[in-house]
């Protein structure tokens, strides 16, 4: 077991994950390996493989999850990535992206604040997606002035969007 990621608490971060039947095989590897590593996993789904399932049954509760500060990141898995990223983004307070390469994985974390990693689990292989998820983990905000400035442009948008439609 290595040591993992702190939370601002010191605690080891807590780690929600979701996926569809099209990421499920990707996220049981995740979740072993999270757990193997020390990282605290909330599991919101699915817990079976289910052809018919619909990702935003599984992404949204990580999402708001997330969001809510049950779980300090987050990590959905559906086929290609993009319906997990879709869904996961109309949570206010979440910041997902998809992410298919490390670059991405930690910038995104250091200037946007990114907080849930989306990946395709027909897309990403076990190891590239295991140092995705490492190197996400790791990542910290910068706190930098224009970063914070642009992300409270970005807050600004969910709530005149809430705003708009009431």
């Amino acid at each position: 077991m290595t040591n993992p990621e702190p939370n601002p608490e010191g605690e080891p971060l807590r780690v929600g994950l979701a996926a569809d039947h099209g990421g499920f095989a990707l996220k049981q590897f995740i979740e072993m390996r999270l757990r193997e590593a020390g990282y605290r996993v909330n599991d919101y789904g699915d817990h079976r493989l289910h052809p018919e399932d619909d990702y935003p049954d599984f992404v949204v509760p990580v999402a708001r999850a997330v969001a809510g500060g049950e779980v300090d990141r987050g990590i959905a898995v559906c086929g290609s990535g993009v319906g997990a990223c879709v869904a996961a983004n109309k949570v206010a307070g979440v910041r997902a992206c998809l992410i298919h390469e490390t670059f991405s994985a930690h910038q995104g974390v250091e200037d946007d604040d990114l907080n849930v990693i989306c990946l395709g689990g027909q897309v990403v292989g076990q190891a590239l997606a295991w140092e995705l998820v490492r190197t996400f983990l790791a990542a910290r905000f910068s706190g930098a002035e224009r970063h914070r400035r642009r992300l409270a442009k970005v807050a600004e948008l969910e709530i005149v969007s809430v705003r708009e439609s009431l």
